[in-house]
């Protein structure tokens, strides 16, 4: 499956859970929901992906964990938070740069529609 097919079964996913849950819960509690809601159409999910960071010749381990990486190809970093903050793309785009991966999204429970919480963030991705 190509990654913006991945992107669409992700929103799709993640529309839904706040659909019928609404904001206000513990990003774990989305973080474990949406992850199960990908596997059950049949995705490969991997929670909390530690990655390490190598650089000058230091490797710093658990440099930062992943939300959730699908098909081993798309970065989605979660939050669920009342405030937006410009900070939250640039994390992710930090995260796709270090991984090398092309796109990522960001999804924000804590906004009042998902529509509000939902970023695509790009590294080099046509």
């Amino acid at each position: 499956m190509d990654i913006e097919e991945l992107a669409k079964q992700a929103v799709d996913c993640g529309f839904k859970l706040h659909k019928e849950l609404g904001p206000g819960l513990l990003e774990s509690v989305y973080e474990i929901l949406l992850a199960a809601a990908l596997e059950e159409r049949g995705l490969s999910v991997r929670r909390q992906v530690p990655v390490p960071i190598r650089h000058n010749g230091v490797v710093v381990d658990n440099a930062f964990k992943i939300d959730l990486l699908i098909e081993d190809q798309l970065i989605i970093e979660l939050k669920s938070t009342e405030r937006d903050s410009a900070l939250y793309p640039k994390q992710l785009l930090t995260y796709l740069r270090l991984m090398d991966q092309p796109l990522g999204l960001l999804m924000n429970f804590g906004q009042e529609t998902f529509k509000q919480g939902i970023k695509r963030v790009v590294n080099n991705h046509r």
